[in-house]
């Protein structure tokens, strides 16, 4: 099959897959911790690296309508939770483009302490 290609985008806390620990996003990306999803508590976030996405969704969720695209771990398959592709409610358009991790299937850790240097 070949090899997966992975991206890191470092930090000093880390969120990784559940299923086998591929680093998915870190802290400073992180927008909100005040949503739902299927297993419970999820996050909002700005970025996030190592996914593969399904087909576009139209879902009804508890703030209105909105087209969805469920996502995966590049790496071991396990789905993590979903990007908001298009908002109805313009009340909602601050999601799209931004992606939902389940703090189930997800693990937070110490990244790594980056200093600055002086020259």
């Amino acid at each position: 099959m070949g090899r997966i290609f992975l991206e890191h985008l470092g930090g000093q806390r880390l969120f990784s897959c559940i299923g086998c620990d591929t680093v998915l996003t870190n802290r400073s990306e992180l927008v909100s911790t005040r949503f739902t999803g299927a297993t419970g508590r999820a996050f909002l976030f700005n970025k996030v690296v190592n996914l593969t996405y399904s087909e576009v969704q139209d879902r009804v969720m508890l703030t209105g309508r909105h087209m969805v695209r469920d996502v995966s771990c590049k790496k071991c398959d396990t789905k993590l939770g979903w990007v908001y592709e298009f908002a109805t409610e313009e009340t909602q358009r601050y999601k799209e483009g931004r992606v939902i991790l389940e703090r189930a299937l997800v693990t937070e850790t110490d990244g790594i302490v980056e200093h600055a240097v002086k020259d």
